[in-house]
Parts: structure tokens; sequence; C-alpha cells
């Protein structure tokens, strides 16, 4: 039984070496320019840094090229991609076919991950992009947990799951906060995405909080629940899913640390004494559970559509 890779979004160069001794196998990193919604901003220099170190201890970096390109973004793609690939990076992750096209131009073959968030729903797709370059699928998160053991079943390339964190429910490429603010005589700066300051959207009738922040990429409004399936890998595991992300956006370095430990042991135990995991899963779930914020409840996603937004 092959191991899936634990792929985690660090905020900074130093965190990705606490989250090597953590347990993570790779690192989803890039800068908001060309990515999105990713846990911290990581400069040119300091990609070639996170490349470096990852690679020392035999890890990978994935690379998030998957914003929505307007044309004069769009044309810096090629200068992006060359970058990326001369950093040493391991994949570039994308969602528009502009990315694959640049990728021809100035780093033939080099590996792609198709993630084009709500639309990765079948293994049809899946495959046209797989024959188009891509190495790994992305699967969106609405997804069930019988739905996506299908698609690994039927796909020709590798299948990435979100397994823990944040779903994003809607993005506007126009700052609609900013906007409001103004129209209310104030300003308001940019939202950093470092840390955990952001807004939230109070849903009276339903008791939600609903983190919502503005970057480069517009305005992001976020699930009121975190996905959680620690107790729930063993399928995923048997199905041979290939990768399971943990998505540490509008989180502390200290919860993305904790997760992946929780995460390392529950992966290793499903693999390797999968009859422990069955009995300490629960106890994950909780040590799961006391990491989070109070208005912050998990669920188990779409994966058994329990979740209605």
């Amino acid at each position: 039984m092959n191991k899936p890779e634990l792929l985690v979004t660090p905020g900074s160069v130093n965190e990705i070496k606490k989250q090597i001794e953590a347990g993570a196998d790779a690192f989803l990193i890039g800068e908001q320019r060309y990515g999105l919604r990713l846990a911290g901003e990581f400069n040119r220099q300091q990609v070639k840094e996170a490349v470096a170190l990852a690679h020392e201890h035999g890890k990978k970096i994935y690379v998030a090229v998957n914003a929505i390109f307007h044309n004069e973004i769009a044309n810096e793609l090629d200068d992006y991609v060359a970058f990326v690939k001369g950093a040493g990076a391991d994949a570039i992750v994308f969602g528009d076919p502009a990315v694959v096209m640049a990728v021809r131009e100035t780093a033939p073959g080099f590996p792609l991950h198709w993630s084009p968030e709500t639309i990765a729903t079948n293994y049809y797709t899946a495959n046209y992009w797989g024959k188009r370059g891509a190495v790994r699928a992305v699967l969106a998160r609405e997804l069930s947990m019988d739905a996506v053991i299908e698609t690994k079943e039927q796909a020709d390339v590798q299948i990435e799951v979100q397994v823990h964190g944040m779903t994003c429910m809607f993005q506007s490429k126009r700052p609609l906060l900013g906007h409001y603010f103004e129209y209310m005589g104030k300003s308001m700066e940019i939202q950093k995405r470092q840390g955990t300051q952001n807004m939230l959207l109070h849903d009276a009738e339903r008791s939600n909080k609903y983190p919502i922040y503005e970057d480069a990429n517009g305005t992001h409004i976020m699930s009121p629940n975190d996905m959680c399936i620690i107790d729930e890998l063993q399928d995923l595991v048997e199905a041979g899913i290939d990768s399971f992300k943990i998505d540490g956006v509008l989180q502390t370095e200290e919860y993305r640390i904790e997760t992946t430990k929780l995460y390392r042991k529950a992966i290793d135990l499903c693999v390797d004494q999968p009859d422990q995991y069955e009995e300490e899963k629960e106890g994950m779930l909780e040590a799961a559970e006391a990491l989070q914020q109070e208005h912050r409840p998990l669920d188990s996603g779409f994966f058994f559509k329990e979740t209605v937004y």
C-alpha cells in the first residue's frame, strides 16, 4: 500500500523547517500575484530558499500559479514559469490553460498539477488535462467520499484531496470590502494573509461566522466550519489517493504545525498499523477539535454530504 503524501501550506520559509520536523512531505507556496489563497507570501528569493531547504530534506515544493489571470498578468506567465523551473521547484499548480501554454513555451515537460477549484469533479476532465501535461488533479472539495474514490479508480493522473481546513465559498475579483468602506467614507488596507487577522461575516439565523478577507486576487469568503476527516482516512488510503492536503490559510503557524503532526500520525497508522488507527482515530479527532477556535467547529465537509452552506 502506497503512503499518501502529506501536503501543507506554510506561512514562511522558517515554518517549512518546523513543518519538516512535524512530518510534512510537500509544500504549496507562492505569491498572491500568481497564486490563490495561500497561507503566506513567498517572493522569488524565498521560493528559491524554500526549494533548497525542502530538497535538502527530501521534500517537495509546489508553486501556485492558479490565480484568475487578466491579460496583463497572463503576459507575465512565461517569465514566472521560467523562474519556477529555474528555481528547481517540483511542480506548478494551475487552473488556467494560459499556464499550460506558458509551460510549453518556456519549460516543456515541467510537471503540472491541475487545480481549478470547484470544476474538478470527474475523471474524464482530469484525464483530459493529463493528456495535456498535468500529472495530478486536485479534486473539488464538494465531492463525496464515493465520488473521490471512483475518480481515483478511473484517473490516469495522481489525485489530491483536501482533508483539513477552510473551503472558499465565494470569490470576487473586485475588492468588495474596500469599496464598501470607501462608500462609507472609510479607508481599508488590503488584508494581509499572515496570522489570524481577518473579518467575520455574522449569520445570526444559522449562528455561523464566515471569515472574509481581501488580497490582490479580490475578496474571499470562507466556510464557517473547518473540514476534518482525520478519523475517516482509511478508505482514502486504501483507494490509493496520492496526496492529502491541509489548507492552512488564515491560521496560525502553531495551528498548522500541530495539525500536521496529527495527520502525520494518522497517515502512518493507516498504512502501517490500520488496527491501531481504528483504536486511536477518535482521540486524534478530539485533539484536532482542541486546536479549533471557538467559532470554527469541525465537520467532514462534503465527504458525507452533511455540510450545507
